[in-house]
């Protein structure tokens, strides 16, 4: 046999490498072809976690949008991201930017119709973002036609079910059906199979329990007592015999005695235990330890004095820690601010029924649509309450009385407007409102057929000062746009008389400056 020429062997080597390659190229091209796969397959996966946002309401000037995907839902409670996109951009007199889209991540409460936001995201578009807060607001009362009453209208409503959930419980029902028919079908069999030996009807109920193919799941407590019963009582000892003297006692042995630890387990049960003192060797440092636990874990409810006053409102619940950490906090003594042109309140107060309610702290007040807009931006009111004295001071002077007037934006930012009250002749307008004061603490009145106007309530001159503070009650929220009127309001001694017999003193102590700026209108 003849060798293979070299021609022949060149084309061979080459025709190996070329397949060699080619190999190598199908494997790259299959490889490219499952990270194509791959990254195809996780799109959807993407798109799934991306919001994807529901406008409920377009009115001019803003959009209201929620994010469906955002619902958590507990009990009558639900959390959901929504959020306000504007047509024009507004200042964000924090960062000094501009922004046009507010997020909001809100807890709702269907049963009370209350809100409280918890974290706000302020956007420059959609994607922009200028700065987050953490809000922590108080639970706030939802008004009628307000946006919150929009979003809790929206999220409140029972949720649907998807086809695919439809059918899973369509499947659940079907099986549950077919369980309980062959649970039937098997007791029946049972039931003949045992008939020639001994009727349903002659057998007593417990033989009948006993023959039943499918044993009840009820647990029979009855017998459970009486075999406890039995184990937990020792036999009763042989009769003596007749012709003997009756014997003496035999001794009882001590495991048959009953444990004293048993006494104070029936005592607890019906009497609350005693605090337990702290051993010497727990130290003192443990010792403190616990009394501040058992001052967090106690329940009090925070109040102007006694174990709840100001002082340690942070230390009710941990929610209430800016109360003592917040560099912005009210009230404060309001001088040595500086004097300019201030834009004028726009009040859009119009008469009204109202609702009134002495919730424990204060008497509030609830009216209908009523707003004031400052600064390009409006404010509806939620409500109106009082405090005696005073809670703020202007250069060191107290007030007979305050009456603070909450409103909140459509962004969530709050604005107390604060009308100073003392001595002088009857108010109509408080007169109108002490002549419904509830009887019983936390049980409004509606009187159906009074009508109050908060106009009548402002002083005739509307000047006023304005600062950054906080609410005045816990949690302390802060971002606070506070507008002190500078004119106070004349109401009769009667009428501060009767309010000082609910609250003799129901105002925060005054809170550092620490260098805020307040102004002053000329």
């Amino acid at each position: 046999m003849q060798e293979m020429p070299f021609q022949t062997q060149d084309f061979a080597k080459s025709a190996e490498i070329r397949w060699t390659q080619h190999f190598k190229e199908m494997q790259g091209t299959h490889m490219r072809s499952l990270i194509i796969a791959g990254l195809l397959a996780a799109l959807p996966l993407a798109a799934a976690a991306a919001p994807t946002w529901q406008t409920i309401s377009s009115e001019p000037g803003k959009r209201i949008e929620i994010d469906r995907t955002s619902l958590k839902r507990e009990g009558n409670a639900v959390q959901a991201q929504g959020r306000v996109v504007l047509e024009k951009e507004l200042s964000d007199f924090r960062s000094g930017s501009t922004y046009r889209v507010i997020e909001a991540i809100t807890r709702y409460d269907c049963a009370t119709r209350s809100a409280s936001t918890i974290k706000r995201i302020y956007k420059k578009d959609e994607n922009a973002i200028i700065r987050e807060e953490d809000v922590n607001s108080p639970q706030l009362p939802v008004r009628t036609g307000t946006l919150d009453d929009k979003v809790l209208r929206e999220v409140c409503r029972p949720p649907k079910d998807s086809q695919a959930e439809v059918a899973q419980k369509a499947n659940e029902a079907a099986s549950q059906l077919q369980a309980a028919n062959e649970a039937l079908l098997k007791k029946e069999l049972a039931k003949a199979g045992q008939a020639d030996k001994v009727k349903a009807s002659d057998a007593p109920p417990a033989k009948q329990a006993e023959q039943s193919a499918i044993p009840s799941i009820k647990p029979n407590l009855r017998a459970a007592a009486e075999m406890s019963k039995k184990q937990a009582t020792p036999p009763p000892p042989p009769p003596p015999a007749p012709t003997a003297a009756p014997p003496a006692p035999a001794p009882v042995k001590e495991a048959v005695r009953p444990k004293p630890a048993a006494k104070p387990l029936v005592i607890a049960a019906h009497t609350p235990p005693k605090a337990r003192r702290p051993a010497a060797s727990e130290g003192y440092m443990l010792e403190l330890a616990q009394s501040e636990a058992v001052l967090q874990h106690a329940h009090i409810h925070w109040d102007y004095d006694g174990a709840g006053a100001p002082e340690n409102w942070s230390k009710l619940d941990p929610r209430n820690k800016i109360c003592a950490t917040g560099e912005r906090q009210s009230p404060i003594d309001i001088r040595d601010g500086i004097k300019v042109d201030l834009e004028p309140i726009k009040f859009n107060y119009v008469p009204s029924t109202f609702r009134i309610v002495n919730n424990g702290h204060t008497v509030q007040v609830e009216v209908g649509d009523s707003s004031i807009s400052l600064i390009g931006k409006t404010y509806e009111l939620v409500q109106f309450h009082f405090h005696r004295p005073s809670e703020e001071t202007i250069n060191g002077q107290r007030f007979d009385m305050v009456v603070h007037l909450v409103h909140k934006s459509y962004d969530g930012e709050l604005a107390v407007i604060a009308v100073l009250l003392e001595r002088g002749p009857e108010h109509p307008f408080i007169q109108t409102l002490w002549n419904y004061m509830p009887l019983e603490e936390k049980m409004p009145v509606s009187p159906p057929n009074a009508v109050v106007d908060l106009n009548a309530l402002l002083p005739a001159t509307r000047n006023y000062y304005t600062y950054m503070g906080s609410l005045t009650t816990p949690p302390c929220t802060e971002g606070v746009r506070w507008l002190v009127m500078k004119e106070p309001v004349k109401v009769s001694a009667d009428q501060i008389g009767i309010f000082s017999r609910l609250y003799r003193n129901n105002a925060r102590p005054i809170q550092p400056t620490r260098g805020r700026l307040i102004k002053e209108g000329r």
